[in-house]
């Protein structure tokens, strides 16, 4: 069940990326760039930061096949059919939960720290969705515009560390924790949930002339040209 979940992330991802690709009319070549960019981005960074080789893509063939398969498989429809505006976020939002997710156990697994582990599952979810908005032309990306992104995936990260350690094994701790993930993104994208903003102080407002000055300036001008213009 895991190795599907895991799958179904991925696959989300990959769909994402071809999605913002279409959005940004990129060609099919850009399409495939953006979807294997999404779906591979997070764990590379994972794995290179715990110095696992050989990094886990290069040896999951089945794993390049789906990425592969779902990204024409979108392009195919997108060929001939819009999805509604919200699709690519709520794609994103699966993808993020499960892939931070995974990052989580294997952070825990390589049995690093507690904080080490927060840290790495979050990396994992959000470095594939910088680069691909990165690399479609999108500035700011979605993790900057979006407060409640990283927080998502913080949060979950941190309730599979919890049920980590509470006893609980993958099997319950990576659907509870992806559903945290993926409810805080469906809340913030439908509901406008988002962390308090600082309000700008007002500028200060410049002070005018005095209406008496600009009055008697007024008067001294016509003065003047009454003057000027008597024979």
């Amino acid at each position: 069940m895991l190795h599907a979940l895991y799958l179904l992330g991925i696959s989300a991802f990959a769909a994402s990326g071809v999605l913002a690709a279409h959005r940004a009319r990129m060609d099919p070549f850009g399409g495939l760039v953006l979807a294997f960019a999404a779906s591979v981005s997070g764990g590379t960074l994972r794995d290179v930061i715990l110095d696992r080789h050989p990094l886990y893509w290069t040896q999951d063939w089945q794993l390049l096949a789906v990425i592969g398969l779902v990204a024409v498989v979108t392009m195919a429809y997108l060929h001939r059919w819009e999805l509604p505006h919200r699709t690519l976020m709520i794609v994103d939002a699966l993808g993020l939960s499960v892939v931070t997710v995974i990052g989580a156990r294997a952070a825990v697994e390589a049995h690093v720290t507690p904080l080490a582990v927060i840290i790495l599952a979050v990396l994992t979810g959000v470095t594939g969705e910088v680069v691909r908005d990165v690399l479609c032309g999108q500035f700011p990306p979605l993790l900057l515009r979006e407060e409640v992104y990283a927080t998502a995936a913080l949060a979950g990260a941190v309730c599979y560390l919890l049920l980590d350690r509470a006893g609980a094994g993958p099997g319950l701790a990576t659907p509870v924790a992806a559903g945290v993930v993926f409810v805080l993104r469906m809340a913030a994208v439908f509901r406008g949930m988002h962390l308090p903003r600082s309000r700008p102080r007002p500028s200060p407002v410049r002070a005018t002339a005095s209406p008496v000055r600009a009055t008697a300036s007024t008067r001294r001008k016509l003065r003047r040209t009454v003057t000027s213009g008597t024979p």
